[in-house]
């Protein structure tokens, strides 16, 4: 049973708060009462992501960005028609209310059926020579490196399989022989592998030339060499909820500036910023693509994926942003090798 109750939130909650609520309370929203126990409105996580996009700080007001219509029953109503109501509506969350409006229980989706399975495929980029790492990758690929005790793509697949995805590819091409070996056909993992074999590297996207056959259902791809906690689900329901053709992760990037920093019109002074803190968002290396995206990929030609959602843009395409704020690394240095030793088993186990 949820923890429904630990994801009451009162109507002053921040976005901090909400934040809080969901995690703790474990079943992807936050709850809004009033004081009297009202049902006012609720929160998920895409509501959050999409007002931080919006510049709302996370000390603001959640009531800012939360539905303040949300579907809800009567507690009487039966169980049958809930689920078809949660169904009908593509709602993993339904609060049962009293006859006067207030918050009685949560039926969760998850908790009427089995745990969700998605039919779309994973594409796990694992193809890459990982240069930057040296002697550590001179006898085997990247994503094979033993982090925490297994390889670095054994993680990735047992976080997708225990989200409820079991229809993965991975490309390769350095020591393929080494991937395909140690995971065979994914059996082992409760999961379908299959590979697609790249004769030369051909980028951050263009593995998804090869694959079999277009997908007609969204894919989720995602690099090799990225350890995170990033509910993989979580975000393909976030792009099946926009009118986008693809969506692209997202991880806020801070840079210290240790010195005041000059702004000047014509050689005159206009401002000095003292030490300032600059952020951007820099992709994440994982992605959704939907069916249409296949048109801007040929196979067998070398292309990365910013080439590829420029494209889809340029084409009057939408591409959605989905800002993560769950545990992300890129190993692409060896610092960033270290750090996921270090951090592996208290994140992961």
């Amino acid at each position: 049973m949820k923890s429904w109750r630990k994801a009451i939130v009162g109507s002053e909650a921040t976005l901090s708060e909400a934040i809080a609520a969901i995690e703790s309370g474990s079943i992807q929203v936050a709850l809004v009462l009033d004081g009297q126990g009202r049902l006012v409105g609720v929160v998920t996580d895409g509501d959050i992501r999409r007002g931080l996009l919006r510049g709302i700080q996370l000390s603001g007001l959640a009531a800012d960005v939360m539905n303040r219509s949300p579907v809800s029953v009567p507690a009487t109503l039966p169980r049958e028609a809930r689920l078809h109501l949660m169904r009908q509506k593509s709602i993993r969350q339904l609060p049962l209310l009293d006859g006067n409006g207030k918050l009685i229980d949560v039926e969760t989706f998850d908790e009427l059926i089995e745990t969700p399975h998605y039919p779309n495929p994973v594409l796990i980029m694992a193809g890459g020579l990982g240069e930057r790492l040296g002697a550590l990758t001179r006898e085997r690929p990247k994503p094979m490196l033993n982090v925490g005790g297994r390889p670095l793509l054994e993680t990735i697949i047992r976080n997708v399989v225990q989200q409820g995805f079991r229809n993965i590819f991975i490309s390769v091409n350095y020591r393929a022989e080494m991937i395909v070996d140690h995971f065979g056909d994914g059996s082992a993992l409760n999961a379908r592998i299959e590979y697609v074999h790249e004769a030369e590297r051909l980028g951050t996207a263009g593995a998804l030339g090869l694959l079999p056959q277009p997908s007609e259902l969204p894919v989720v791809v995602t690099n090799g060499d990225i350890l995170t906690t990033v509910n993989y689900g979580a975000l393909l329901d976030f792009h099946n909820g926009t009118s986008a053709e693809a969506t692209m992760a997202v991880r806020e990037h801070k840079v210290h500036v240790p010195y005041g920093v000059v702004t000047e019109n014509d050689g005159y002074l206009q401002a000095i910023r003292e030490k300032p803190t600059e952020s951007w968002y820099v992709s994440a290396g994982i992605y959704v693509v939907g069916c249409s995206v296949f048109n801007h990929v040929e196979r067998g030609v070398h292309i990365d994926m910013p080439t590829v959602l420029e494209r889809v843009v340029a084409n009057k395409g939408r591409v959605a942003i989905y800002p993560i704020r769950e545990y992300w690394l890129d190993i692409g240095r060896m610092e960033d090798f270290e750090q996921a030793h270090a951090e592996f088993h208290e994140v992961f186990l």
